[in-house]
């Protein structure tokens, strides 16, 4: 059996992770900029986002359809579930990371750091203790294009996290545009990409960083200067990413999909004929990567699984 000529194996730890007769499914296309996956297991449905046209949308993975599950949606970017299975959603348009509560209504986490608007939350992920870690560049904010143009009222892009009794700290003060970011299977690690290769060039690579947790969970140890650069894009840049049970991390790039040891080896590729802007993992056993890639949504069965924050390695 002969890998999908989409796959590139760059190392040999990657065969363990693919499967050798699973191929890339293209499930839909309509969208103008894909982004913000998130998998409801209990649905069996992903929601993700179609910023430029204001929307977020339902693939079923039952039937295979896609339909609209918001529209306007404040032009919403990155989503997640948090420790109840309620959808967290980050607001372009709105400035503010939103929940969808069980009845359906919509309830403000956050829109303010020391009484000044957030810029455009962009990802977000909810840390086993219940906080919400989110990142605030300016995407939202820098055209009309996702969402409405305005000056920064806080004059820098950083992490937050929202404790759960609803107070908002800064835990990452350094980067230029923070986007994905997500956490090691124990938690002890904070990946965070930077896109501020937009704004000002190579004078910030397109890296993922990683910032060691504290032992608390509630910020990053040492400081929010304390990190590595876990890796490099070279195709494009970093943007959302998901990590696997076994630590390893999947991320979007220009070319398609990046995956990468916890050391940070760059094991393979998944090329997509689009841009990928972010990925998720699905399914009943989260073995499934859905990808979400510039205009359309596509899908591809791995010999691994997504990690759910707090369990820890397999």
């Amino acid at each position: 059996m002969a890998l999908d000529p989409a796959i590139e194996v760059l190392d040999k730890r990657f065969y363990a992770l693919v499967i050798h007769n699973a191929h890339i499914d293209h499930l839909w296309s309509g969208a103008r900029w894909t982004e913000g996956p998130a998998y409801h297991p209990a649905g069996r449905y992903l929601l993700f986002s179609d910023i430029p046209n204001d929307r977020t949308l339902r693939y079923d993975e039952l039937s295979g359809t896609v339909h609209v599950f918001e529209q306007p949606a404040l032009n919403q970017n990155g989503h997640c579930l948090d420790l109840e299975g309620r959808v967290v959603s980050c607001e372009h348009r709105g400035r503010a990371v939103s929940r969808i509560g069980h009845d359906g209504r919509r309830e403000v986490l956050a829109d303010r750091f020391e009484g000044k608007r957030l810029n455009s939350p962009n990802d977000v992920v909810v840390h086993s203790d219940g906080g919400v870690w989110f990142t605030d560049p300016t995407y939202g904010i820098d055209s009309d294009y996702e969402g409405d143009r305005a000056e920064s009222e806080i004059g820098a892009s950083n992490v937050y996290r929202i404790d759960p009794d609803g107070s908002i700290a800064a835990v990452i003060t350094d980067m230029v545009r923070p986007n994905g970011l997500a956490f090691s299977p124990d938690e002890s690690i904070l990946y965070v990409a930077d896109t501020g290769v937009s704004h000002v060039g190579r004078a910030c690579p397109p890296d993922i960083r990683a910032y060691p947790v504290a032992a608390d969970g509630r910020t990053t140890a040492g400081g929010p200067f304390a990190y590595t650069t876990f890796a490099t894009c070279d195709n494009g840049v970093f943007d959302g990413f998901r990590v696997d049970r076994a630590g390893n991390v999947w991320s979007s790039a220009g070319d398609g999909v990046h995956c990468f040891a916890p050391d940070g080896t760059l094991l393979g590729k998944i090329h997509l004929p689009e841009v990928v802007a972010n990925v998720e993992f699905g399914g009943l056993k989260r073995n499934r990567l859905y990808i979400c890639a510039t205009t359309g949504l596509y899908a591809m069965y791995l010999n691994t699984a997504g990690c759910v924050p707090g369990v820890g390695p397999a």
